[in-house]
This record gives structure tokens, sequence and C-alpha cells, in this order.
């Protein structure tokens, strides 16, 4: 049985630090400022960047945009950038969740994106996210933000008996997402005694200031905040599996894990950036700029301030040419137009118990590398050029490559790549890893598939300068 190559670890433990968006984005920073990138404020002027440095912005702690600058970087070259999402499909808080009924302290949710959500009945459930929390310091009150996760289960949504429901194995499980998807907390009178016994029970003044969330529940989120539940003024938390990510399978060929969709590709993008700018020497060929862009907010249309559809993107791309050179205004347009976007969100590969909803043509597989995505229809952003250019980088490693088409009768999805090609005028292409069961609490790709996204990726930012230069269409 081969070891398992290093990458795969890291995306491993990458992904069981990164329960939500704003913790992904939050070791992503660890992993950029441990790579030497510089982290700018997009509330500051940015006017002392610099050719061969590297730096990194956030924008809500959900989006991050990195980016080396090569030695030769002058204002109007081209940006080479690797787009992907930090967010998945959830079940989220709401405002108010306190819940109680038959007995049952129960916590309210709401979904987020379109996950099979009867995946998540029967699972170790917990929570994790972000709190905002009123501090008092030199005398005043400051508000801070702290990203929470509570380690050990401590809600769960049980299915019904079969007993109860003879229907469902004729039927199948039918899923009212408003009734059916409420965690259970914990039993009425087992915090009532609790309470009474003052027994890890909340502090009176909690109890009285907050109704919107059981008590029960905010002091577990203190308690991980280290400060009272009283100082909690709000919050963005969100359910999450316990079960840790794994190297599995008979062969040790997969990932088990949920998110794949799509830390995986945001992970592999990242490494790739950080690896391929970690030596003394790395830009001193390099006439562009290598950026890595893991937006939020993909699985619900992309559509906010630190979303794909937002200015984030074109914003960053204006203020580095500027702060370069601020004084010709066309250079942007003449960067936009030299720059590249490999659009990397997971693929669908083929399911050997669903052969028919792929098309005879086009069926990604586990181990076949990346899938580069094709739809006439716009829904990917792909053409022959963009498709070509990625292609010959995969050729020149010997790297795998496949292709995906959907069926003419089944509805696409679509990425953050016709977003942001309409949106910026930038070439893209749209591509992925292969995986299964996306969408679910627990998704599976191949081992080897990391390897080759990672592998892809970083040639791709090492080479893109010097093979663009050889493509010439609108000439």
């Amino acid at each position: 049985m081969a070891a398992i190559a290093p990458v795969v670890s890291d995306l491993v433990d990458f992904l069981n630090a990164s329960p939500t968006a704003f913790h992904a984005v939050d070791e992503a920073k660890l992993r950029l400022k441990a790579a030497g990138f510089t982290q700018l404020s997009e509330r500051e002027e940015w006017a002392g960047l610099e050719p061969g440095r590297k730096y990194f912005f956030t924008r809500n702690h959900s989006t991050i945009v990195a980016f080396a600058i090569g030695a030769k970087y002058v204002a109007g070259n081209g940006f080479h950038i690797i787009g992907a999402h930090t967010d998945s499909p959830c079940l989220k808080l709401k405002p108010v969740s306190k819940v109680t009924k038959g007995g049952y302290l129960e916590v309210g949710v709401q979904t987020y994106g379109g996950g099979l959500w009867y995946t998540w009945f029967d699972r170790d459930l917990t929570v994790a996210g972000r709190v905002i929390i009123r501090e008092k310091r030199d005398g005043g009150v400051s508000y801070a933000h702290k990203l929470v996760r509570v380690q050990e289960p401590i809600l769960r949504i049980p299915t019904l008996a079969i007993h109860l429901d003879r229907t469902i194995s004729s039927e199948g499980l039918k899923i009212n997402n408003q009734n059916h998807l409420i965690p259970v907390l914990a039993t009425s009178i087992k915090n009532e005694m609790q309470r009474l016994v003052g027994e890890n029970g909340p502090k009176g003044s909690s109890e009285n200031k907050n109704t919107k969330h059981h008590p029960l529940l905010l002091q577990l989120i203190a308690k991980e905040a280290n400060c009272e539940p009283d100082e909690i003024c709000d919050f963005e938390l969100q359910l999450c599996d316990t079960q840790p990510s794994a190297v599995a399978g008979a062969m040790k060929e997969f990932v088990f894990s949920g998110r794949l969709d799509n830390l995986c590709m945001s992970f592999c993008s990242l490494k790739a950036l950080i690896d391929s700018t970690s030596t003394e020497h790395s830009l001193d060929h390099e006439s562009g700029v290598r950026m890595v862009a893991l937006f939020d907010h993909e699985e619900v249309g992309s559509d906010s301030a630190q979303g794909a559809g937002s200015p984030a993107m074109l914003d960053a791309l204006s203020r580095i040419t500027g702060s370069f050179n601020s004084s010709n205004s066309m250079l942007l347009e003449k960067a936009i137009q030299r720059s590249f976007l490999v659009s990397a969100d997971m693929a669908h590969a083929l399911h050997p118990n669903y052969m028919d909803k792929h098309e005879e043509n086009h069926q990604p597989k586990m181990h076949g590398g990346l899938v580069i995505k094709h739809n006439a229809n716009q829904r990917y952003a792909t053409n022959a050029v963009t498709a070509f250019i990625f292609r010959e980088i995969a050729e020149r490693h010997q790297l795998p490559i496949q292709d995906f088409v959907v069926r003419n009768d089944m509805a696409c999805g679509s990425t953050i790549g016709p977003i942001l090609a309409s949106g910026v005028g930038i070439r893209t292409v749209d591509i992925g890893a292969p995986q299964l069961s996306m969408h679910s609490i627990r998704e599976m790709c191949a081992v080897d598939d990391i390897s080759h996204s990672y592998e892809h990726f970083k040639a791709y930012f090492e080479e893109f300068t010097e093979l663009d230069g050889k493509v010439k269409v609108d000439y």
C-alpha cells in the first residue's frame, strides 16, 4: 500500500481546522503569514507594495485574497489567478434559535445552500462560527470578533423510527425542512435540574438579558469564547459534523470528509501559491502577479459584499495596478486583458450506481486528474483557448486531465467562473477535481487527484507567463 502523500495529509489537517468559512480563512491566514505574506487592510492605502513581495487581505473574515508580485512586474501586466470558495452547504442557526417543545430543548436552524439534508440526520453534531464579544478595556468598551468551535457533540437530528413511518421503504424519506431539521440540544427536565442545583448552569443575568437562545447553548459558546454569556452581543454559528476528515478506503485511496466542495480546491490553490513563491528567487523572472481568491457565498449565488459577485476581485486588481502607476487610468483594462482565471470548483465523478447520469463521452473518473468543465450556454466560462492553455500545462508535466459536459436532458450547475468572467472581463477556464457525494455532510474524493490538482496549480503559477506569450488570438 502506497504511503500517503504529504499534500494529502496537509489537506486533511486543513479540513479538520476549517469547520466554517471563517475558520478556513483563519487557517489560510496562519499559513500565509508563516510563508512570509504580509497582511493588508482594505481600509488603508496600499502605496507601499513592492515587486518580489507577497501580500494578502481578508473581507468579512470569510473571503481571502493572496497575491505575489513578480520581481519584473510593472503596472499593466497580467494577473494569474485561481479562484475558489470557502463556503459549503450547512445548517445555520436562526437569529432566534430557542425552540422548546415535547420536553426537549431544540435549536432553530435555517438551510444554507443546496445541501443533501437527509445526510445530516443521526450525525454527532456541534456548532462553530464567530461571535461578537463586548469587552471592557482601559475604562471603555470595545467589541471583538472571535472564532468558536464546540469540540464535543452537543446536537443531533434524530430520524423517525420506521415503525412510525411504514411508507419510507416504498416512498422514500420525505423531509420538511421547517419541521424535521431541528436538532435536539437537551431535555427540558435535565436542563432544569442542572439549573436548580447550579451545576454548569448559566448565570441569571445572561438568562434575563438574552431570551433569543437557550441559556444552556449560550453557556457552551461563552466557554469556548472565554467570556461570560451576557458579553455575547451576536453570533453567526452553524452546525458541523464532529467526525474528523480522514484518508480512508481499503487501499487508503480516498479522502472522506465534509466540505470537500470546495475546501479541497481552496487548499490546493493556496498551497500551490505558497510553494510556487517559497524560495528566495521564486519571483525573479515573474512579470505578472500570482493570485488566489477564495470567496464566500458561492453556494447561494455569490451576491454579497464578500462574494464573487461583489467588486472584491476588481478592487484588488485595481488597487495593485494603481499602487505602481496611478496616473494612467487605462492600465487596469490592459492588465485585465492580459490576465487569466482558473475557476476551481469540485466536479462530479462518475457514480458506479448511477452510470446513466453522465454523458457517455464525458465521465470523469477518480484518479483521473482535474476536470475541465464545458457548457455551451455559459454555465461554465471555459472556451477553446482557455481549455487549451490549462490542458497544455497538464501535458507538459504528464498530468492527467479530463473533460465534462452535462447531459442535454439535465440542468447544469454553475460556479464563480461565469460571474467573474462577465463581471471583470477576464479569460476563464472552469475546472475541478472529481468527487462523489457532493453537498452531503460527508463527501469523498481520491488522494491522487489531490496531488494532481496541487501539481497542476503550481505549474500554472510558474509557467503561465511564458505559455501565454505564445498564444495568439486577438491580433
